[in-house]
């Protein structure tokens, strides 16, 4: 089990992802976030991955749904996500906070974002969110 945190942050309309560009030329679309550090809460996590990933300092407004995925990663470890997802908003960018190079911030229409996204866990949250 690994403990993590996604958010969906949304602007006139769209929600924030990000492309991932892998070394094989594979892209990944993701919500922004990943795992809890040891000794972090998951609102300190996702608050810590969105500035890494995105280069936007946000905070929490709630959190509103859980949800697990099993997946294997690219090293061909297993892993259960146990994420929680919260609601967002935007503090200001900040391009000193982003430290994943190959992460692109991306806006995207929630259908979009569906449609696009790699963990299914993901594409459920935005439905979830959307029927809110």
């Amino acid at each position: 089990d690994r403990p993590a945190a996604f958010g969906i942050l949304e602007r006139d309309g769209r929600i924030a992802v990000v492309r991932i560009a892998k070394p094989d030329g594979a892209t990944w679309i993701d919500l922004p976030g990943g795992g809890v550090d040891p000794g972090e809460t998951p609102e300190e996590g996702v608050v810590r991955e969105y500035g890494e990933e995105a280069g936007l300092k946000v905070m929490v407004r709630e959190s509103f749904a859980l949800a697990d995925q099993f997946f294997v990663n690219t090293d061909g470890e297993a892993w259960n996500n146990r994420s929680a997802f919260f609601v967002l908003d935007l503090v200001a960018p900040d391009a000193g906070l982003k430290v994943e190079e190959d992460h692109t911030l991306v806006w995207l229409s929630p259908p979009e974002a569906i449609a696009s996204l790699r963990h299914d866990s993901h594409a459920w949250a935005v439905a979830a969110w959307m029927r809110r």
